[in-house]
């Protein structure tokens, strides 16, 4: 039997105790009677009649506090995952989910302009209304009002545009103040029309529902640490089409490609999909871009795979086929034996992926010691220009350089056929062509003298007088010079991939189409 005991401050440690002096439940027979000595001083039953009067009125006001906290209705503010937030942008052209939280049962009312949407939270408190379609901003920024029954939220201006996310590891994290010309870039970052929302770094055994983050204007302070390629690809893309840009940076350096992906026939997966992207799931998107490999590079062409994986469960938790635009990771010359080539070629492989576009950058390095090239304004604005053409059917937009897809020997010599040439074949420095390189049926490679004619590359070297195959960019140092008439360079590829195929490539300019690079044997004269 327990009873209840109030003992003075000073009497020392008490088991049980709610706080110092306060009440205590012992396992002893505790009484508050006292017991020692039965000739008790005046003072002290004086002491002990103040605490046992103070103990009737701390019980009292414990059992009024309970029933209270029994019959006053518990206060349930409605919330919103930070995602949604004044200055943000909302995606135009598509319904656009809005969600949140509010106290079970409770009634929701969204306002954004002249719609009006009304629902009730379930039972676990989760409410959702979808707003219509929406047209892009022109100049003023809108409002948007939750109300539930208790409090209200009010976001103010708030743009309507495209929002793209941006993914990956250090090279998409790069900020940029970091890169090359950052200093001019952020001193003119003063774009009210591009709004920034970066996600910190945090891992998730489980999706989570919010993230520490909130919507920028884009100033030249809220730029100096945001993702220089994702803003240098917003920028592109809000300069060409004169509409509100909406980017939301997720990225983790050194990351592989695994924690970012979602389980297959699940919306778990891997803890920085669940921490940094599973939040802002499924809040309307144009599409996504991704700069990520180097961490990967050892999976060589087994990478597409993992890529293949990544797009499908992005694709699947946002309920749309987004857009998904990548980089292929540039030379670097701490790679090991021949992993970057296998992983190019995995990167390339990865163009058979409906609706996806790959940025080849091996000319934007200048210290091939660097895992981080400093040219990051060209790396968005390649990604751009795969966007401006592909999901946004900009015709006369040259969106990739030369893509391997096919080759005819010609008794001593190779020609090979390119994609994506965009009419003309050239070299970028005025030298002779590089990187190529020509075999017989040993397998035995020699450096190759490569000619231009007109759309094609001729390709011979004096020890191989049965060639069978090319190479081009073959190793971790590559930098080859071979551009089409956009002057974007031409993709590192080999014609025969020692698996007994032939490389996989997507060459064609129509998005709806897809097709296999052909390797072709037949001899054909000069």
């Amino acid at each position: 039997m327990c009873s209840t005991s109030l003992k003075p401050p000073d009497s020392g440690a008490f088991r049980g105790s709610l706080f110092p002096g306060g009440l205590v439940c012992a396992s002893s027979r505790a009484t508050i009677t006292s017991r020692g000595s039965p000739a008790a001083s005046p003072g002290a039953e004086t002491n002990r009649e103040r605490y046992r009067m103070n103990t009737r009125v701390l019980l009292a006001a414990l059992m009024a506090s309970l029933v209270f906290s029994v019959y006053l209705p518990a206060r349930a503010d409605v919330k919103l995952p930070s995602v949604f937030g004044s200055n943000m942008v909302l995606q135009r052209d598509m319904p656009v989910p809005i969600w949140g939280w509010a106290k079970p049962g409770e009634e929701v009312t969204v306002r954004f302009g002249s719609t009006k949407k009304t629902v009730k939270a379930d039972d676990q408190g989760n409410w959702r209304v979808t707003l219509k379609k929406l047209k892009a901003s022109k100049k003023r920024g809108k409002q948007l009002e939750i109300k539930g029954k208790n409090s209200s939220i009010v976001l103010q201006n708030i743009l309507i545009g495209d929002v793209w996310v941006g993914s990956g590891q250090s090279n998409m994290e790069w900020p940029v103040r970091a890169t090359r010309k950052g200093g001019d870039m952020i001193r003119s970052a003063k774009y009210p029309g591009i709004r920034l929302f970066h996600i910190p770094k945090v891992q998730k055994g489980a999706p989570d529902k919010n993230v520490n983050a909130s919507w920028q204007v884009c100033t030249p302070q809220s730029v100096v640490h945001f993702s220089a390629v994702l803003y240098y690809f917003g920028l592109k893309l809000q300069a060409d089409l004169k509409v509100p840009i909406g980017l939301i940076a997720s990225s983790w350096g050194g990351s592989r490609i695994e924690p970012w992906t979602v389980n297959p026939g699940s919306t778990v997966g891997g803890g920085m999909y669940n921490g940094m992207i599973a939040p802002i799931v499924p809040f309307a998107i144009t599409g996504a871009i991704w700069y990520q490999g180097e961490s990967n590079v050892g999976n060589g062409v087994g990478y597409h795979d993992l890529k293949k994986n990544l797009v499908a469960g992005w694709r699947r938790v946002w309920k749309q086929p987004l857009p998904f635009y990548y980089v292929q990771i540039a030379p670097w010359s701490g790679y090991g034996g021949g992993q970057l080539p296998a992983l190019w070629e995995g990167q390339t492989k990865s163009l058979t992926i409906p609706d996806t576009g790959m940025a080849v950058i091996t000319d934007l390095v200048d210290n091939l010691g660097d895992i981080h090239p400093q040219m990051k304004l060209e790396v968005g604005r390649r990604l751009a220009l795969w966007a401006l053409a592909r999901t946004y059917g900009k015709k006369k937009v040259v969106f990739s350089g030369p893509l391997y897809k096919s080759m005819e020997v010609e008794e001593n010599r190779i020609r090979i056929h390119f994609a994506h040439t965009a009419g003309k074949l050239g070299s970028r420095d005025g030298k002779p062509l590089s990187e190529f390189q020509i075999a017989g049926s040993d397998g035995q490679f020699y450096p190759a003298t490569a000619l231009v004619d007109k759309e094609t590359v001729v390709v011979s070297a004096p020890e191989v007088k049965s060639p069978t195959q090319v190479r081009f960019g073959w190793h971790k140092l590559a930098n080859p010079n071979l551009i089409n008439k956009a002057l974007l360079p031409a993709s590192p590829f080999q014609t025969n991939n020692w698996s007994g195929g032939t490389a996989e490539v997507f060459v064609s300019s129509d998005p709806a189409k897809a097709s296999s690079g052909k390797t072709t044997t037949g001899s054909k004269k000069k």
